[in-house]
């Protein structure tokens, strides 16, 4: 009986230290770290198959065992979770207990199109790129924020925003349109804008015209100059940017004027005035180019002929005209030479 008990204890003994050896080893299977999804309405099974799929667990009964004893499937909250490589099973039941989810990030950069930031969203988040695309073009949603399905992207300030992965769209909006009024409220920046005619929202919109024209920031200071003076006399913008986001088509390198014809709102060649909403989102960098732009007389602008993206800058259509002549040529022979090249056959 004694050797019985004996033999018992030892035999607990050895299966409490497996189970231990088990618990406390590293049981991933992946080389760095890893995420994983759990979903709404999922069950004990499913979260398991999810964690063995993902080679996140290597020890199936084990994990249950001390996830039954430890209470944790009445505490699990769907969502994002990331695991590093070498965590041990207990880690990984007191991340799902604890509800400590992995952080998403939602970085936008230079977005063109509603379905560019529906794409980016859904790529990121739970929300799928339909529901963004529906509350994107409802007005009555986007009423809150003071802004319509033209200006939506006036609410969007590029940089790196973090939320949870099940975060709900709302809340995403919400968060955006606070960046956004912490950006204005910052560096005298409403002042600015009303100093020189403008809203905020103009700004934004001319802003994204400019972000468009050109890549160097000393060029588009004196861009942004060019707009503001053709706006104050009710010039037209004329802006080649506006023309391709009206034609959809970020490709093209030449604007012809059979273009010009197109009978969109964004057709600044036809339409006076800002379009009725930004064409990109615009850096803050660029944002703030627009609202510091020098004063100047400059009323016309061309690229220059060697193609370096710089441009000429006149006060009259006569000075414009010799440096838009001197492009033209050079784009001409750029074209011919290109054609020639793209007909060439190798021997």
């Amino acid at each position: 009986m004694k050797k019985l008990f004996l033999y018992l204890i030892i035999i607990c003994l050895v299966a409490g230290g497996i189970f231990a050896m088990f618990l406390f080893s590293p049981t991933t299977k992946f080389a760095d770290k890893t995420s994983f999804f759990i979903l709404d309405k999922t069950d004990k099974n499913a979260v398991v198959q999810t964690l063995l799929d993902n080679k996140i667990i290597s020890h199936k009964q084990t994990f249950l065992l001390a996830s039954n004893i430890i209470g944790i499937w009445d505490k699990i909250k769907p969502g994002k979770y990331k695991v590093n490589h070498g965590e041990n099973i207990l880690g990984i039941i007191k991340m799902l207990k604890n509800g400590k989810q992995a952080e998403s990030k939602l970085i936008i950069n230079k977005l063109r199109l509603k379905e560019d930031f529906a794409k980016l969203v859904a790529k990121n988040f739970s929300t799928d790129s339909v529901s963004v695309m529906n509350f994107l073009t409802s007005n009555d949603s986007l009423q809150v924020y003071n802004v319509d399905t033209n200006t939506v992207f006036t609410m969007f300030i590029p940089d790196s925003y973090t939320f949870y992965w099940n975060t709900p769209l709302r809340k995403i909006m919400n968060k955006l349109n606070d960046a956004k009024n912490n950006f204005w409220n910052k560096n005298s920046r409403i002042d600015k804008a009303s100093a020189i005619g403008f809203t905020p929202n103009e700004i934004y919109i001319l802003a994204s015209i400019v972000e468009e024209e050109t890549n160097h920031n000393d060029d588009r200071a004196k861009i942004a100059s060019v707009y503001i003076n053709r706006l104050h006399k009710s010039m037209a913008l004329q802006a080649c940017p506006t023309i391709k986001y009206a034609m959809k088509d970020f490709a093209l390198t030449r604007i012809y004027e059979k273009y010009l014809f197109n009978p969109s709102p964004y057709n600044t060649y036809r339409v006076k005035g800002l379009p009725p909403g930004p064409i990109c989102t615009p850096s803050p960098k660029c944002i703030d180019i627009v609202l510091n732009a020098p004063q100047t007389d400059y009323l016309f602008f061309v690229a220059k002929a060697n193609f370096d993206g710089y441009h000429h800058f006149s006060s009259t259509y006569e000075e414009h005209n010799k440096y838009a002549k001197e492009y033209q040529k050079a784009l001409d022979a750029y074209t011919a030479k290109k054609k020639v090249s793209n007909n060439s056959v190798t021997p």
